[in-house]
């Protein structure tokens, strides 16, 4: 009898710890999965170092507020703060954000930087300088008319990736993957 009771309570332990680990990976991987189930899918994949080098020198001599969308694990927004830009990344995965977070308290440069858990679409663009966008070929048609409605003339747009549409790019920077197109808003 102590046998099996002990052989119950064994397995109860092991069924427990299983289905813990279980929910932990689902709750873990959760943000990860629910931006494919949104309108346009915008996956997480980090920007070169290449990319960051780029849009680090493209804010070069601005020093208005930059908003990144879409910013991921935070880098750009890191690199335009530790250039003495002050900088707000807007990311949908909450585990990102609290990364990005974590990274520019690491790298001294929190009191210049705010993450945001925001979809790009309820965000107010009004007041920045500079806005960097790392987006995927479906949204930009309608990311560029959100563009033209909330940003003052002369209000400088870095599109990573995929370029704005019916916009003329002042530059075009690197090629492939890497390419950032560079406009100023009229």
């Amino acid at each position: 009898m102590m046998k099996t009771g002990l052989t119950n309570k064994r397995g109860k332990m092991l069924a427990y710890g299983v289905g813990g680990v279980a929910i932990g990976t689902m709750a873990l991987s959760l943000p990860f999965i629910l931006p494919a189930l949104r309108r346009y899918c915008i996956p997480y994949v980090p920007a070169t170092k290449e990319q960051v080098r780029t849009i680090t020198s493209l804010l070069c001599g601005r020093r208005g507020p930059v908003i990144d969308l879409g910013s991921g694990d935070g880098r750009v927004v890191i690199s335009a703060a530790k250039e003495g830009v002050k900088a707000v990344g807007v990311e949908l995965n909450v585990w990102l954000v609290v990364y990005s977070r974590l990274r520019a308290i690491w790298e001294g440069v929190s009191h210049l930087t705010q993450f945001q858990v925001k979809d790009l679409w309820k965000c107010n663009l009004r007041g920045y300088d500079s806005v960097i966008v790392f987006g995927v070929e479906e949204m930009m048609e309608q990311l560029r008319c959100k563009l033209e409605e909330e940003l003052v003339p002369g209000t400088q747009v870095i599109a990573c990736r995929f370029p704005i549409p019916q916009w003329p790019a002042v530059s075009k920077k690197n090629a492939g993957p890497n390419t950032i197109w560079l406009y100023y808003c009229k």
